[in-house]
C-alpha cells in the first residue's frame, strides 16, 4: 500500500477527510519552508505537497506566484526541492511534489523519479501533463514506486474523467473551479458535483483543492470529498509574516484550524471514502 493510500485509509477509518497542505520549496528560504511544512504536519495536516518553483506557473494565482518568484530569486534549485522532501519524509510525513512538467522533462523523467523516490517522496502531482503524453512518467513512476496524480476540472467530460482517473494512483486531484489558485469567499457549487462524477469512474480517493481558506470551507468540502487541499492560504501566512518564526507559527495555527474543520465535518459526511460510485449523489450543491 502506498503512503497516500495509507493516509486516506486512516482518515476514512476515522470517519473524516484527509487534510493536505501545500507550500513551495525555498520560500521564505529552504529551511524556512521545511520548518513551515513540519509545523503544518504537526498541527494536523495528513499529507504535504511541496511545490517545485517554476518561472511560468500557469495555474497559480498571485499569492503562490509571489512566493515562487521569491524562491527563484533566492536561488532555489531542484536539489533544494528534493532536500525539502527528504527532510519531511524523515519525519514520517507523506510528501508529494507538485510541479509543472517542463522542469521534470529537462531534469530527465526517470532520473527525477529515481531521485524523488530516493528522497522518500510519495509521488508527484502534474497539473499541466495530460495522460496522452504521460507515458514516460507513468513508466518511471511505476519503476520507482511513486504515485502519479493528475488533475481534473469542472469542465472535464465524462470520457476525460475516466481517462485521467485510469492513470492516477494514490488519489485524483479535483480542481474545484476553473481558473488559478487562490483564496475565495465561498467553495464552488461545482466541486461536489465534480467529485460525484469522478467517483463514477474510479474507487480512488478524490482530493479537492483551489480556493479553500478556512475551517468553515474545509468542513464543507470534507462533507463530500476524501481530501481537502489547501495552498494559497498557507502561503499567505508566510507572505504576511514579519519573519520566518512568525510565519511558521501562523502556518501551524491555520493547519490546526483547518484540521478542526475537517474533523468536525466527519459528523455530517454525505458519503464515505469506501462507498461505491453508485452510493454517491449524482451531483449539484451538497453543502
Amino acid at each position: 500500500m502506498s503512503a497516500a493510500s495509507s493516509v486516506f485509509q486512516k482518515a476514512a477509518a476515522d470517519g473524516r477527510a484527509a487534510l493536505i497542505g501545500y507550500l513551495p520549496a525555498g520560500f521564505p528560504s529552504v529551511e524556512g519552508a521545511i520548518a513551515a511544512a513540519t509545523a503544518m504536519a504537526e498541527a494536523g495536516a495528513d499529507m504535504i505537497e511541496i511545490g517545485l518553483p517554476y518561472t511560468d506557473p500557469l495555474i497559480d494565482g498571485p499569492v503562490i506566484q509571489e512566493a515562487v518568484h521569491r524562491a527563484l530569486t533566492g536561488g532555489v534549485r531542484i536539489a533544494d526541492v528534493l532536500h525539502t522532501v527528504r527532510a519531511l519524509a524523515l519525519d514520517g510525513v507523506p510528501v508529494f511534489v507538485m510541479t509543472y512538467w517542463n522542469p521534470v522533462d529537462r531534469y530527465g523523467v526517470d532520473a527525477f523519479a529515481r531521485d524523488l523516490a530516493a528522497a522518500g517522496g510519495a509521488g508527484m502531482i502534474t497539473p499541466d501533463l495530460n495522460p496522452e503524453e504521460a507515458g514516460p512518467w507513468l513508466s518511471a513512476a511505476d519503476a520507482h514506486g511513486l504515485d502519479p496524480v493528475f488533475v481534473v476540472a469542472p469542465s472535464s467530460t465524462g470520457e476525460r474523467l475516466a481517462k485521467v482517473a485510469s492513470v492516477c494512483r494514490g488519489f485524483v486531484y479535483a480542481a474545484s473551479v476553473m481558473g488559478v489558485t487562490g483564496e475565495r469567499d465561498a467553495v464552488s457549487d461545482a466541486a461536489a458535483g465534480l467529485v460525484a462524477r469522478v467517483r463514477a469512474h474510479t474507487t480512488l480517493p478524490v482530493g479537492v483543492g483551489l480556493g479553500i481558506k478556512d475551517a468553515a470551507q474545509a468542513a464543507r468540502v470534507a462533507q463530500f470529498a476524501d481530501g481537502v487541499v489547501v495552498g494559497s492560504a498557507f502561503v499567505q501566512c508566510l507572505l504576511r509574516a514579519p519573519d520566518t518564526d512568525a510565519g511558521v507559527t501562523a502556518v501551524a495555527g491555520l493547519a490546526a484550524d483547518l484540521a478542526r474543520g475537517v474533523r468536525a465535518a466527519g459528523k455530517t459526511r454525505l458519503w464515505k471514502t469506501s462507498a461505491r460510485p453508485d452510493d454517491a449523489p449524482s451531483g449539484g450543491d451538497n453543502g
